[in-house]
């Protein structure tokens, strides 16, 4: 085992935190940001990468390790979370919007999941957080993600977080599924992606759901969210233009011819 070996605890349903049991010695590493409290006995330390040191040793190794994540707009810095006493003890990181936290076990993946640039939360230390390169012009001008997404590698302990509600979906040999790009939240090495266009002239220009949808195909697995955070960003947008910043006018009956009325 390269990874450190951690037990976890995931707390809440709408808005998650995972909760993991550090024993002696043991390190998890987390996106800055995503600390939420820890015990006595743990030592805070940002680290230049992942902290893994799969792309060599020395410092040219760190550098392209941390290279790697600012290619994927992530900070050049992670940080580490050590428990450098006796007994167990606790750190806590929580999930940024409403949605769920998914532990992945990475030996039981073949080593590898692909995911969405923002869906990282936390890891073993040992577990690597690089980039994955399209290699399909489609997939990235049209994917949602670009030409650049996230992999994890490595046989520990990881997770991520997405938003609304999670699915996973167990993809067969030759089986495939089509997912709104902004929902796919991850998937195992073997399965097959791809962007695929959405017939009719009538469907793309009035249908709402945008002209692409992702294409994958198995065997495999597939995380899928109900509710990506850009989806939510858009209706926090549009609700403030559409109702202005003030909130005089709630409960009244007149409602919008209120604002008519009043010149809005």
């Amino acid at each position: 085992m390269n990874a450190h070996e951690i037990d976890y605890h995931i707390h809440g349903e709408e808005m998650q935190f995972v909760e993991i049991e550090l024993d002696p010695y043991e390190t998890v590493v987390a996106e800055a940001g995503s600390f939420m409290m820890m015990e006595d006995g743990i030592e805070l330390k940002t680290i230049f990468g992942d902290g893994s040191d799969q792309d060599g040793g020395g410092i040219w190794g760190k550098v392209f390790s941390a290279g790697k994540r600012l290619l994927t707009g992530e900070s050049l810095f992670m940080t580490a979370f050590t428990h450098g006493g006796t007994g167990k003890r606790k750190v806590s990181f929580a999930a940024p919007y409403p949605g769920k936290i998914i532990p992945l076990d990475l030996q039981e993946l073949e080593g590898k999941i692909i995911c969405q640039k923002d869906a990282f939360l936390c890891a073993a230390k040992g577990v690597s957080v690089g980039i994955e390169f399209s290699r399909k012009m489609g997939r990235g001008f049209f994917g949602g993600e670009g030409f650049i997404m996230q992999k994890l590698e490595g046989d520990g302990l990881a997770f991520l977080h997405a938003g609304g509600t999670v699915i996973e979906k167990e993809l067969l040999l030759g089986e495939s599924l089509r997912i709104d790009t902004g929902c796919l939240v991850a998937f195992t090495r073997d399965v097959e992606y791809d962007i695929q266009v959405i017939s009719g002239i009538r469907n793309m220009v009035f249908g709402g759901e945008g002209m692409f949808y992702a294409h994958l195909q198995g065997p495999g697995k597939v995380w899928v969210q109900s509710l990506p955070f850009s989806r939510l960003a858009d209706r926090i947008v549009s609700a403030s233009q559409k109702y202005g910043g003030g909130s005089k006018d709630e409960g009244s009956v007149l409602g919008g011819l209120g604002k008519l009325i009043g010149g809005q």
